[in-house]
């Protein structure tokens, strides 16, 4: 990893929990909710997090994968995306701890990833 992990905007979809294990475990995770987001659209999700350098955290496959695509094709350049199928928020912060904590920013600048 060539830079600290940065830090995960956890949208809607994601339950509050994730971040609070992840922040246990020294990683910065935030909420929509801690960020006052909450009820933005999806389109206005990936512009706040890229906003503040964090890759954004959902459960919102296809609308992301849609936005993500359109994001690059206008030139847009987001902190990355992390796309998780619903599981416990142990689960779930382990493995997304573990993928911050092995690809820094600049590896996740754009990215499209699935835990």
């Amino acid at each position: 990893m060539s830079s600290p992990p940065p830090p995960l905007y956890l949208d809607e979809d994601v339950s509050v929990v994730v971040a609070a294990i992840l922040a246990a475990r020294g990683l910065m995770a935030v909420t929509v909710r801690d960020s006052k987001q909450l009820g933005r659209t999806d389109s206005e999700q990936p512009a706040y997090a890229a906003g503040s350098n964090s890759v954004l955290f959902t459960h919102n496959r296809v609308d992301f994968e849609r936005l993500h695509r359109e994001w690059l094709e206008a030139g847009k350049s987001h902190s990355g995306i992390i796309i998780a199928r619903r599981r416990s928020p142990g689960e779930l912060a382990a493995r997304v701890g573990r993928l911050l904590c092995r690809l820094g920013a600049e590896e996740l600048r754009n990215k499209l990833l699935y835990v």
